[in-house]
């Protein structure tokens, strides 16, 4: 298993148990919780993968993707006390996961010849459609439209990774500079309480 691969998995991981998280306290059932676990995993990905009528989808061609999903619904359920306590963990996990699913959106919609613009939006559908799906369903205003820098430091990384790729920067170094750009973006936002303008 390669660190790309194992990242991944991880963050498809962290993402299932933040969306099971989401409802712990509307009264729902296992089911409840493992279905927006689930879709909050897959969403982004999957939106996608439709959008640029590419098949099989992720987790529909890959088996262990969907382990992944289910062991984190099941850690969720079985362990929410100990995850609850674990949020600036989490935050830390959903940061780098964001990170990593943005330049990898973005690679994979350039790999099926879509122009940069379109890739970079791609790659920050990747990472945060599947928190907005899951803040729909909870009925929480989604993240996308909230003043903390989330959606906004994810197309800033994947126009950064576009670019780059455009001029030819080498591919490892194109995605380690591109995730930590998303990742020190989203740090420093939150460190110092950072957002950008409001529409008044």
């Amino acid at each position: 298993m390669d660190l790309q691969y194992a990242f991944e998995l991880i963050g498809t991981f962290v993402f299932a148990i933040s969306g099971a998280l989401a409802i712990r306290e509307k009264e729902h059932d296992l089911f409840g919780a493992g279905f927006t676990g689930f879709i909050t995993a897959i969403g982004g990905g999957t939106l996608r993968d439709i959008l640029l009528d590419s098949y099989p989808l992720v987790w529909i061609g890959d088996i262990y993707f969907l382990y992944a999903i289910l062991s984190g619904i099941l850690a969720a359920f079985v362990f929410p006390n100990l995850l609850s306590k674990l949020r600036r963990t989490f935050f830390l996990f959903d940061t780098i996961g964001i990170g990593f699913f943005t330049v990898l959106g973005v690679e994979k919609s350039l790999s099926l010849g879509v122009r940069p613009e379109i890739a970079a939006i791609m790659g920050m559908f990747s990472a945060v459609m599947g928190g907005v799906i899951r803040d729909t369903l909870t009925n929480e205003i989604p993240i996308l439209f909230r003043k903390e820098i989330y959606a906004s430091a994810c197309l800033a990384g994947a126009i950064f990774y576009a670019t780059m790729d455009y001029l030819g920067l080498e591919r490892n170094y194109n995605l380690l500079i591109s995730m930590s750009l998303i990742i020190a973006i989203r740090m420093i936002a939150m460190r110092y309480k950072l957002s950008l303008p409001r529409l008044d």
